[in-house]
């Protein structure tokens, strides 16, 4: 799968998607895609999603919204041509009441016809840039999946929708954090800045070793962890909200749209939301 892995960098979002649609590839999407927008995904019963369209819209830092289907329809028709979100992402969790009753390559067999999707921006967005600038995005560089944490951090909630703000980790140079903050900062649409860097235990992180998803990566001496608002949050809050049942991507495994990533692509330009910082 290594090969396999290091051969589909080189492929463009649309093969990678052709790829995982024929379950060739069930792996994480870690620079996957190119200079492309992956997301996020979340499925629920329409009677459940406007309540969580409020509350991505109250928590734009974890879950900013960058598509969402009509009612039924598993085509999301403004990330792309032929997106289709019952098989273009590598592996998925079905919620039953809360609770992770299953993880599916394919979304055909449970899909409904009342379900609306929620595609909502990555962190993974913006590491293609962090590599362009000669930083080292060490789970990519391994083929791990990027270590996620639970934190003390709370979001605002929404009807039944509520819970703590998950983050994904990486490990940078001491001497380019604020560049890393920076560069990161132009991707909006994908978490932008960092909402806590340095000692993990204040934003409520016991054991940085142990992430709640994804694998484990080295705090090598000479670096700092930084913490970006992370996607998984909403299956956090699902956990709490109950539905009879919900979808989402497996961390780490994400969907690979063909909006390109860059600052002056209309959807980050027209969409313009605060950072939502915690230092």
């Amino acid at each position: 799968m290594g090969e396999f892995f290091d051969a589909l960098k080189t492929k463009s979002a649309i093969a990678v998607r052709a790829q995982i649609r024929s379950c060739a590839y069930q792996g994480h999407t870690a620079g996957l895609g190119g200079n492309t927008l992956q997301a996020n995904l979340a499925i629920l019963p329409k009677s459940y999603a406007l309540d969580f369209m409020r509350f991505c819209q109250r928590n734009p830092k974890p879950c900013p919204v960058v598509g969402v289907s009509d009612t039924g329809n598993p085509m999301l028709t403004t990330l792309g041509n032929d997106i289709d979100v019952r098989s273009d992402i590598p592996a998925y969790y079905v919620y039953r009441h809360g609770v992770l009753a299953e993880t599916v390559h394919d979304l055909h067999d449970v899909w409904q016809d009342d379900f609306v999707s929620f595609a909502l921006g990555c962190s993974f967005t913006f590491e293609h840039a962090l590599q362009q600038a000669g930083i080292a995005v060490w789970h990519i560089e391994n083929n791990t999946t990027v270590p996620m944490y639970k934190t003390n951090i709370q979001t605002v909630p929404s009807g039944p929708f509520e819970g703590p703000m998950v983050v994904s980790m990486r490990a940078i140079p001491d001497e380019r954090i604020d560049e890393v903050a920076e560069i990161s900062s132009q991707f909006q649409m994908a978490h932008g800045r960092p909402v806590h860097w340095g000692n993990p235990a204040k934003i409520g992180i016991a054991d940085i070793a142990a992430p709640d998803w994804g694998d484990p990566a080295p705090v090598p001496k000479g670096t700092s962890p930084m913490f970006w608002a992370c996607g998984v949050t909403p299956q956090a809050a699902i956990m709490h909200a109950k539905p009879p049942i919900s979808i989402t991507h497996k961390p780490g495994h994400m969907l690979i749209t063909d909006i390109a990533d860059n600052a002056e692509t209309p959807i980050y330009q027209k969409t313009k939301i605060p950072t939502g910082e915690k230092t």
